[in-house]
């Protein structure tokens, strides 16, 4: 049998060779065009991630830039609607990951080392630019820190780098969000101790416990507890607030929070002699992005309250801000609580003690409403903030030091717009507050921040509008001096910083607010440091003994007016010398650790 190859003859045992070489050949061909490519990857890098915002809702549209080491762009992607991005065919070296977006501040991880083969994923988390503008919370934080510094404690800082390896060694996870695990199932918990005159309705030995649940499909679980010691040699029971959080993403551009609370203060009493005071509060919040443009805050509180009567309070907020272009932010906002203004303060679950008093033959509350216009420009890493104002006060709560009498209580007399004065005592504290009639308000507020390290920020703050002030000329009953405040034209300036101090690791936050020292009532009341009276400040320290000292545990002093300014005198009924003041000095400490 023959064949042809090339129209040349070839016996049978040619024929076999020739065919076995085209078989080698052919194999031969297919190992070098696998190998190649196989050589290729191994010898390029991938980063990838998900990017997302302080809340944890997956970002869209986001753009992440591969940076080499001489700030040329080597690789981009954008993310999906899960927040996903992926880019290939890095050559191993040193890069850095940016990830910029419309109404974001950038997201930036720095010196991240690639080698041959290795998959490296960056987690970024986003800063909303108007958010430097509200880095204190606007409402009062307590000794053991339930708001921010907690959701820090548990779930680590927004933007702080966590380097991990896994075991093989090859895959390098680095992320800087705050809520990388959020989808991991986790439960941390923090247990806390404090004593001192924490202020009204938080006075004496405190003990709190808060559990944080992670479940899988990303939402939140935040339960707190706080029992109060009492005075039970005076006949005053122990304190209790329950409080629980639920956080759940409602879409790829939406959030929502809810919590409810419960609370029960023996030690408060009422004109008439009433004891105790019982509260249930119910707040939600829904923060929605409408693409890159509009970012929308609604929500609001309603609680009940019972004293001596009962009382149903609804307290709605709204927020918008819009950036047209780069840099630039427009704002709306109307609130009605000075506790919860926005999206942010349901950090806080513990809720503040409400104010209620008897008038008129009907139990009142607090009662007003703020609006603003604002526009905030980023310059650099920091911002200015210009927002004009218009506040309705119907009802505002004033605050005190000293033991009222029930003889104070029962004899308030009546306002200058005719309503009936009313007030409650702090048994452990022997402070009160008093409520009495409103006013109006408008001016304008200046806030500029700016970074003065990697975990340290000072902002500046200026306002004007009016307040209610006293006539400081002579000591005079409390009847009296409730029936000569006036409304009056006031400017307050504020300087405060807050941050990590480095190598310590001391968190600070501190703030000097100054006012006339005749008013008794903020100016600019609902503004972040309304209730920050001239010098207050607080410091959280770990508290790090390897072998002796578990780890975890952290001291905290928390004091208000530590110079006690702006105090206005009056006599009480038997004599004494009382005061009220904007912000009554206060000193709390505390210990808490986190398991």
């Amino acid at each position: 049998m023959r064949a042809h190859f090339f129209g040349e003859a070839i016996d049978a045992q040619g024929a076999t060779t020739v065919q076995r070489f085209r078989i080698e050949f052919v194999l031969a061909t297919l190992v070098v065009l696998l190998a190649s490519p196989m050589y290729c990857v191994a010898q390029h890098a991938v980063v990838s991630g998900v990017v997302r915002d302080r809340a944890g809702t997956a970002q869209l549209g986001v753009l992440v830039e591969i940076t080499a080491a001489n700030s040329a762009v080597v690789g981009r992607a954008f993310t999906d609607l899960r927040g996903r991005y992926l880019v290939n065919n890095l050559t191993p070296g040193l890069y850095g990951v940016q990830a910029t977006a419309a109404m974001f501040t950038p997201a930036l991880k720095s010196n991240l080392q690639l080698h041959a083969g290795v998959r490296a994923i960056v987690n970024l988390t986003m800063s909303a630019i108007f958010d430097t503008t509200a880095w204190l919370p606007a409402e009062r934080r307590k000794a053991d820190e339930p708001g921010d510094d907690w959701m820090w404690t548990l779930r680590s800082a927004t933007n702080r780098p966590i380097l991990r390896m896994v075991e093989d060694g090859e895959l390098v996870m680095v992320s800087s969000s705050a809520t990388e695990g959020s989808h991991v199932p986790s439960t941390r918990g923090m247990a806390t101790v404090t004593s001192g005159d924490g202020g009204f309705g938080d006075g004496g030995l405190h003990s709190v416990l808060k559990i944080d649940k992670a479940e899988e499909d990303g939402s939140h679980i935040l339960l707190c507890a706080d029992t109060g010691s009492g005075r039970t040699q005076f006949g005053v029971g122990p304190s209790m607030e329950l409080s629980s959080g639920f956080e759940r993403q409602t879409g790829f551009a939406s959030t929502t929070r809810s919590v409810a609370s419960v609370q029960s203060h023996p030690e408060l009493i009422s004109a008439g002699g009433v004891m105790g005071l019982q509260s249930m509060e119910l707040t939600t919040a829904q923060r929605t992005k409408l693409g890159d443009l509009v970012d929308l805050e609604v929500g609001g509180t309603v609680y009940s309250v019972h004293t001596s009567g009962y009382a149903f309070v609804p307290q709605p907020f709204i927020r918008v801000v819009v950036e047209p272009s780069e840099g630039w932010s427009f704002g709306y906002r109307m609130a009605t609580s000075r506790d919860v203004q926005g999206f942010s303060a349901l950090n806080n679950v513990q809720p503040e003690v409400p104010v209620a008093v008897m008038s008129n033959g009907k139990l009142r509350t607090e009662q007003g409403r703020h609006q603003e216009i604002s526009a905030g420009r980023k310059i650099g890493k920091g911002q200015v903030k210009v927002a004009l104002y218009r506040d309705v006060l119907q009802r505002v709560a004033l605050a005190g030091d000293g033991a009222l009498t029930s003889v104070d209580l029962n004899s308030l007399g009546m306002s200058v717009n005719g309503f009936a004065n009313g007030g409650m005592a702090d048994a452990v504290t022997d402070s009160f507050r008093l409520l009495t009639s409103g006013y109006q308000a408008q001016g304008v507020n200046v806030m500029m921040t700016q970074p003065l390290g990697q975990n340290l920020w000072a902002a500046v703050e200026f306002s004007t509008g009016s307040g209610l002030a006293g006539d400081d000329s002579i000591t005079a009953t409390l009847p009296a001096l409730m029936g000569s405040l006036k409304e009056r034209v006031g400017k307050s300036a504020a300087f405060a910083l807050k941050g990590t101090l480095p190598g310590t690791g001391t968190k600070v936050r501190a703030v000097y607010r100054w006012q006339p020292h005749d008013l008794v009532t903020p100016v600019d009341a609902y503004r972040e440091f309304s209730d920050q009276a001239f010098l207050s400040f607080r410091v959280r320290q770990p508290m790090r003994w390897e072998g002796v000292l578990p780890p975890g545990l952290e001291a905290s002093v928390d004091v208000t007016n530590l110079l006690a300014q702006g105090y206005q005198p009056f006599l009480s009924s038997d004599g004494r010398t009382l005061y009220l003041a904007q912000s009554p000095r206060t000193l709390q400490a505390g210990l808490s650790i986190t398991f």
